[in-house]
């Protein structure tokens, strides 16, 4: 990670780095990283699945929340939606390949969070006795 004084004087900086505060990325870094798009973009990993199941795979969504968080990663072109020729019509989504391109590491962010959550609780728990003087 470059700090200030890794910066090189007079070298303009890339518009597309997302330490620049007007950066267009930060918006699709929002989308990729907020808690519900992580979690579509890694539940649909192992192939195209429907709103309901979706749905009941990522515990706790609202209907609401889900339907707009693949509205967004649609028009980003992170999935594809096709409406499926049933009674009534139901609509799948999947991972386009840029979608898949960016879930393979948010895969692996939630995998080290599975990992280390219970140590970084108990490094919370610490750092909180520590500075309000508890047992």
């Amino acid at each position: 990670m470059l700090n200030s004084s890794q910066l090189t004087a007079g070298k303009p900086r890339d518009p597309c780095d997302a330490f620049n505060s007007d950066c267009p990325g930060r918006e699709v870094l929002n989308h990729l990283t907020s808690r519900w798009g992580l979690l579509v973009l890694v539940a649909l990993r192992d192939g195209p699945l429907r709103f309901y199941e979706l749905r009941t795979l990522i515990d706790g969504i609202s209907e609401k929340m889900l339907a707009q968080t693949l509205r967004t990663l649609v028009r980003d072109g992170l999935l594809s939606r096709e409406v499926l020729p049933t009674v009534p019509p139901s609509v799948r989504y999947e991972l386009t390949p840029l979608g898949e391109g960016a879930a393979l590491p948010l895969e692996a962010m939630l995998a080290w969070v599975r990992q280390n959550a219970l140590t970084v609780f108990a490094a919370q728990e610490e750092h909180d006795r520590r500075t309000t003087g508890g047992p």
